[in-house]
């Protein structure tokens, strides 16, 4: 009886493993999904991709004195000519280092705490046309240590070493303020200390109009004045206190610790703390295969293989684990804003071209990382699609892209200079096909994708999303990089930031 019992309780477990074989070995999906595993995992190899894009390099922690110091003046609006502006009102950590807005409003703004939809420049401020008045879209801050050749969309800071996991440290770099563009700027410590001394000395963005007499250097110099307490400027003024913690230096002079370089560097340092690269495509990368859902695995192969394997070629140009070959490309981006001062009536921008003045690179704009690509939005250099779907499509076919482009359908953001939208963009693209005819490497090309491919595709970009940054931890997270209540003021002009929808 005993023996009988066991045998049948034996047949049965041996039967009910059987089914389960044989379920998964029929099922279509777990079948697809055990294939498209295994084919990543052999691109991941031939990419040499690692999932740790920061891995080696020299990026401070976000509770370091230093970092805290640089997070106090990004908030504060004294960096700022007339001080109704600070750093954080084009990227704020809440709106993916960004703005949400296809293009910035800096200083004049209507109502200076608000930041992203609905800032609007002020009708009472100067050359008001009831639109945007910075003319290219702010990159986010997120992961900004992690380039290496260059900063901007035009990447007028530029490391001439371009030393991989360097960030521009012990390399020569070139600023706007370099003599010519082989001479490097000796107060650029790395690409992020280089690129934070520039938006207090443009007008639109934070330097104001009331100040237009000084040069770059006088505005920096005028900001260090007023930090030391060497003017009026400041009625309450405890920016001594806050270098000496930031610099750990107890019995520093105001002489000593307030200058360019360490203001700089303590905001650089900052931004350079935002390493935001915990996401579930890392996870993925680095042996966990239910990280991402299949349809982003799918996405994913599209993305890596060329359009000769059936793929769309996307990691020709976003390469590697920063999803950036750092280069400059012409995608006949549309032109929307008061553009950059070129072209017949100075609405155009002319991108790359305005740095090296080089013909090849007219209209070409640094590839942006993809890492948080999902929550950085708008984007092109001009911010001219809201919807990461749209910017998609726009790469699939430019020409067809540009030709249909609205600018309502694709930028909720009101009174966006327009007038000269489809001629300036059209210049971009004739020479896009120029190039093509001419045969020139490296361009962007045509791809047929159905929608469920693009849906796949999308579903891979949205794997992309660092785990604080969504939020999927911990929906506090980011505001370990925005001051709380126990962070000093050491001017009481840290701004607080409102937003729309609050």
């Amino acid at each position: 009886m005993f023996i009988k019992f066991t045998i049948s309780f034996f047949a049965l477990i041996c039967g009910l493993l059987l089914v389960g074989c044989t379920d998964t070995a029929q099922d279509p999906v777990a079948i697809e999904n055990i294939k498209i595993t295994k084919d990543l995992r052999n691109i991941i190899e031939v990419q040499s991709l690692t999932g740790e894009p920061a891995e080696g390099r020299d990026l401070p922690q976000v509770d370091s004195p230093i970092v805290t110091l640089g997070m106090q003046l990004f908030f504060s609006q004294a960096l700022s000519g007339e001080m109704d502006v600070a750093c954080v009102s084009c990227h704020h950590p809440a709106l993916g280092g960004g703005d949400e807005l296809a293009l910035s409003i800096g200083v004049e703004a209507v109502e200076p705490l608000l930041l992203g939809p609905g800032r609007e420049h002020s009708s009472a401020g100067t050359e008001f046309d009831g639109g945007p008045t910075v003319p290219r879209n702010a990159p986010t801050t997120f992961n900004i240590g992690l380039y290496d050749k260059a900063i901007f969309h035009d990447g007028r800071i530029e490391s001439i070493e371009g030393n991989i996991g360097a960030n521009g440290t012990g390399t020569q770099i070139l600023t706007p303020d370099s003599t010519n563009r082989n001479t490097p700027d000796p107060k650029a410590i790395n690409l992020a200390a280089g690129q934070v001394r520039f938006p207090v000395t443009s007008n639109e963005e934070m330097k104001g109009h009331k100040k237009g007499a000084l040069n770059n250097e006088g505005i920096r110099d005028y900001l260090v004045t007023r930090l030391r307490g060497d003017n009026d400027d400041l009625p309450t003024n405890e920016w001594l206190t806050a270098f000496r913690v930031g610099l750990q230096d107890e019995n520093g002079t105001a002489e000593s610790l307030i200058t360019q370089t360490n203001i700089f560097n303590a905001i650089g340092e900052y931004e350079r703390s935002q390493v935001f690269v915990d996401s579930p495509w890392n996870s993925f990368v680095k042996g966990e295969d239910d990280a991402i859902s299949l349809d982003a695995k799918k996405g994913a192969k599209l993305f890596f293989a060329t359009s000769t394997d059936g793929g769309a070629n996307c990691a020709s140009c976003h390469s590697g684990d920063f999803f950036t070959d750092e280069i400059y490309h012409n995608i006949a981006m549309p032109q929307i804003g008061r553009g950059k001062g070129d072209g017949v009536t100075g609405t155009n921008d002319l991108g790359r071209f305005k740095v090296t003045k080089q013909e090849a690179d007219k209209f070409a704009f640094r590839t942006p990382a993809l890492l948080n690509v999902a929550v950085t939005s708008p984007y092109g250099h001009s911010g001219a699609y809201q919807s990461l779907e749209a910017v998609v499509r726009h790469h699939l076919n430019v020409e067809s892209a540009v030709t249909n482009y609205a600018l309502s359908d694709n930028v909720s953001q009101t009174g966006i200079q327009s007038n000269d939208l489809m001629t300036n963009t059209q210049e971009a693209l004739d020479k896009l096909t120029s190039d093509r005819i001419a045969g020139m490497p490296d361009l962007i090309e045509d791809l047929n994708l159905t929608d469920e491919q693009v849906t796949q595709l999308l579903a891979f970009l949205n794997s992309l999303t660092d785990n604080c940054v969504s939020g999927a931890i911990d929906a506090s997270c980011l505001n370990q990089w925005v001051p709380n209540d126990s962070t000093p003021d050491p001017d009481g002009l840290r701004l607080v930031a409102k937003f729309q929808d609050e």
